[in-house]
């Protein structure tokens, strides 16, 4: 997985011999080649560790001398026009790269430490990115009811999950689908921090809190704009919740994302924020929740026995005709018994059942049942489905969602 790296690295005679420039440039190669999400570089007690996210789990990719890490941190710097004599304070900036890397976008990050400067870079390819609905990994039965959801005319489309759940990516896949079927008969804006791809058809706009430009400050005035749809980066604080909510109920349709214990708890989270119940009923029309899991290598796959204890968490009879499989692990998947990621959703449509209780303030665990006796499939449930169809693994299913709607 770092062949230019140590082969870099291996031409080297000495510390004192290594180009930082190509050094970096073997790193960024490597993390691409490998399919990367993230580079993390991070000073440790006896070296420079250099970790890759695939398929959102950290692989090491190589440990360099420690005393590399200032020129490192300083390319990256230059790279991404950040202040080099800075080393205190975090800061944030993008770059591009080149033919060689697949001319890939950077997202560079740093975080002071005590051991010095961390570095993660967030890569993004956008020639390598489908926003296609069908293309995303989700269920049949979700894409139907997601592509639903975006015929309506006005309402709140709320998408929960953790950070790197495939939120951003569904979203603008739902946007991508509007366009698709509207055209420029239809006014599309967005607010984001940061903006990821660029969009066709779409007014899309960056947040800039250095210059007070915030999403409250943007939305107030993308009011104004005679916008049919708005995309909200992400609820965060209780006025951009206000508005979006408001929004939703004056004829338009918000498509967002909130960060939210489940797609039941998100009408908790929002009423904590001071949104009223009555407005939240009158106004969300669906939430989604999402996980990515890692999908069995199809050329390594086989039968396998999980251990006893997982298996006393699923119902007998599921137990008896499931053959389980995972990856044992081979060139093709880098040993790792993986290769890809595929989502799982839990796809929670409002209806009346589920307003009535939202009006009445009920417990979060009370409007999951509500939402199960209207037909919710929980994550659990459809996490369950791809393991009993051999694309996943028992164990995956447990690292990701754990007993999440179980």
């Amino acid at each position: 997985m770092s062949s230019q790296t140590i082969q870099f690295l291996q031409t080297c005679n000495s510390d004192a011999e290594i180009d930082i420039v190509r050094l970096v440039d073997c790193v960024i190669i490597d993390a691409v080649a490998a399919g990367a999400s993230d580079i993390h570089i991070e000073p440790w007690e006896n070296s420079i560790a250099v970790r890759v996210r695939l398929s959102g789990v950290l692989n090491e990719l190589v440990h360099l001398p420690s005393d590399l890490l200032p020129k490192m941190v300083g390319r990256l710097k230059i790279m991404a026009n950040l202040i080099g004599h800075e080393t205190q304070l975090p800061q944030e900036g993008r770059a591009p790269t080149f033919p060689e890397a697949g001319n890939v976008v950077l997202r560079i990050s740093t975080f002071p430490t005590i051991r010095g400067e961390k570095v993660v870079i967030r890569i993004f390819d956008p020639k390598g990115r489908s926003f296609d609905l069908e293309g995303l990994g989700m269920e049949e039965e979700t894409v139907a009811i997601f592509r639903t959801m975006l015929l309506r005319p006005t309402g709140l489309i709320l998408l929960t999950g953790p950070t790197g759940s495939g939120k951003t990516t569904a979203i603008y896949a739902a946007l991508h689908n509007i366009i698709e079927r509207s055209g420029p008969s239809i006014s599309v804006a967005t607010v984001e921090d940061p903006v990821e791809y660029n969009l066709p058809l779409i007014a899309q706009s960056q947040c800039n809190p250095a210059r007070e430009y915030t999403y409250p400050v943007a939305l107030r005035s993308l009011m104004r704009q005679d916008p049919q749809v708005i995309m909200i980066g992400e609820i965060r604080d209780a006025e951009t919740a206000n508005i979006a909510v408001q929004a939703g109920l004056t004829g338009h349709l918000v498509l967002s994302t909130i960060h939210a214990s489940s797609t039941a708890g998100v009408f908790a989270r929002l009423i904590n924020m001071g949104i009223e119940p009555f407005l939240l009923a009158s106004s969300i029309v669906g939430v989604v929740g999402l996980r990515l899991i890692r999908r069995n290598c199809p050329v390594c796959a086989e039968l396998y026995d999980p251990e006893p204890h997982l298996l006393q968490m699923i119902p007998p009879e599921i137990v008896a005709e499931t053959q389980f499989r995972r990856g044992t692990g081979c060139t093709s998947c880098n040993h790792t018994g993986f290769s890809g990621r595929v989502a799982v959703t839990e796809m929670l449509v409002v209806g009346e059942s589920l307003r009535e209780a939202v009006l009445e303030r009920t417990p979060t665990r009370r409007l999951q049942e509500i939402a199960v006796k209207d037909g919710l499939k929980t994550l659990w449930h459809m996490g369950l489905r791809r393991v009993m169809n051999g694309e996943t693994t028992l164990e995956e299913i447990m690292r990701v969602i754990g007993l999440e709607g179980f």
